[in-house]
């Protein structure tokens, strides 16, 4: 199954303005011009080179000639995917954007793509979105809606691959005592841009299985939100990236605990080699005063390969109430272990094929997460083999 979702006229919502204590508090609005233009001094903006940002971030850039070619299969009873307008009430009841990339998304997809799964239905095998760009001549905006009913279970893989310059907003809404595993693959061509908001919502003894993985494209931010519904939510959110010269790799969360009694993980992993390699990390973590028998925590690894790369990462967690099961963080950045490499080579490995069997190491207990093989096999050979173009290239 094919679908292309078309650009068009902005589309708004009303929005209010209260200054922000939180970061749940920030400005939400559907509407781009309540954004101001982004300067690259904003706090949630410091890190990012705005210049590179392609247009994504202006209601005025022209569109691609061609939009993002969005493919569903391996769709199985239960499970329907298709084009929703604009007007379905789904749309927005669970994402408002909060800055002005995602606003600007939202007002310029006119259609948006609905995957659901039925209530009490489990799906054995993957569901795959496989996204390819447009091209470089223009910007594409896309939505897309994933809806998990009620007690079901399933996984969906989305694959973005092509040249593209995409913004675009993601859904999820996760019901009562449903299992979603979410893998979302960024293998872009080395010139695409892609700047996206993902929002989920759990609901009561809900499960969310969220893994990341960023390898391709010049610039890419991907923001994932968590909220939870009602008690007993669970979500796991794991990342991995991997960024090469002159590459920018941006992943942040901001898990809203706002009910009681639910849990969060989060554990990125990211590697860095190449002159100018550079990797963010920002995960915000807040547990508000009504959100007793929180259990969470984060945590963030960078490992840096090379010279000239660099690897930003800050953990922020913001605790309104004393009544919780548990909550850290923590963060490391960090080059190669030189004892690993010796003690690998001290046993007749050769140094190249020491580098490989460290970072994949490094790497395992994210990739032994996903829950397709042929998938999880396939991004650890991309791993290893930009690891060995960058060998080759110093030799």
């Amino acid at each position: 199954m094919s679908i292309e979702l078309a650009t068009a006229k902005p589309h708004t919502h009303g929005a209010g303005e209260v200054p922000p204590k939180t970061k749940s508090q920030l400005l939400r609005s559907f509407e781009p011009a309540d954004f101001p233009a982004l300067t690259g001094r904003e706090e949630d903006w410091r890190f990012t080179p705005i210049k590179r940002l392609a247009g994504l971030d202006s209601a005025e850039t022209a569109p691609a000639a061609k939009a993002a070619e969005y493919a569903v299969r391996s769709l199985s009873g239960g499970v329907t995917a298709e084009a929703i307008g604009k007007d379905d009430e789904r749309l927005g009841s669970i994402l408002t954007p909060f800055d002005r990339p995602s606003a600007v998304a939202w007002a310029k997809s006119e259609k948006a793509l609905l995957v659901a799964v039925a209530p009490e239905t489990a799906v054995s095998e993957p569901i795959w979105i496989d996204v390819t760009g447009g091209g470089l001549d223009g910007a594409t905006w896309a939505h897309t809606f994933i809806e998990v009913g009620h007690h079901a279970d399933a996984t969906v893989i989305v694959r973005h691959t092509g040249q593209a310059r995409l913004g675009d907003n993601v859904e999820i809404s996760v019901g009562d005592g449903a299992h979603l595993r979410l893998v979302v693959v960024a293998e872009w061509d080395r010139e695409s841009t892609h700047v996206e908001h993902q929002k989920a919502r759990l609901g009561r003894d809900a499960k969310l299985d969220h893994i990341a993985v960023t390898l391709g494209g010049d610039l890419v931010r991907q923001y994932l939100s968590i909220d939870y519904a009602a008690q007993g939510g669970s979500v796991d959110a794991l990342g991995l990236y991997f960024a090469d010269a002159g590459q920018h790799l941006e992943q942040r969360q901001l898990v809203d605990h706002s009910v009681p009694d639910c849990r969060s993980n989060v554990n990125y992993r990211g590697a860095l080699q190449g002159e100018t390699a550079h990797t963010v990390w920002v995960g915000d973590v807040l547990i508000q005063d009504k959100a007793t028998g929180t259990d969470t925590y984060e945590i963030n690894r960078n490992l840096v390969l090379s010279d000239g790369a660099r690897a930003d990462s800050v953990p922020n967690l913001e605790i309104e109430t004393g009544e919780i099961v548990g909550a850290g963080h923590a963060s490391t950045t960090g080059r190669f272990d030189e004892e690993h490499l010796f003690y690998l080579q001290s046993r007749g490995i050769p140094e190249p094929e020491a580098r490989r069997l460290v970072v994949r190491g490094f790497f395992n207990e994210i990739l032994q997460k996903v829950p397709d093989e042929a998938l999880r096999e396939e991004l650890t050979e991309l791993v290893v083999a930009r690891l060995d173009a960058e060998a080759g290239a110093t030799a």
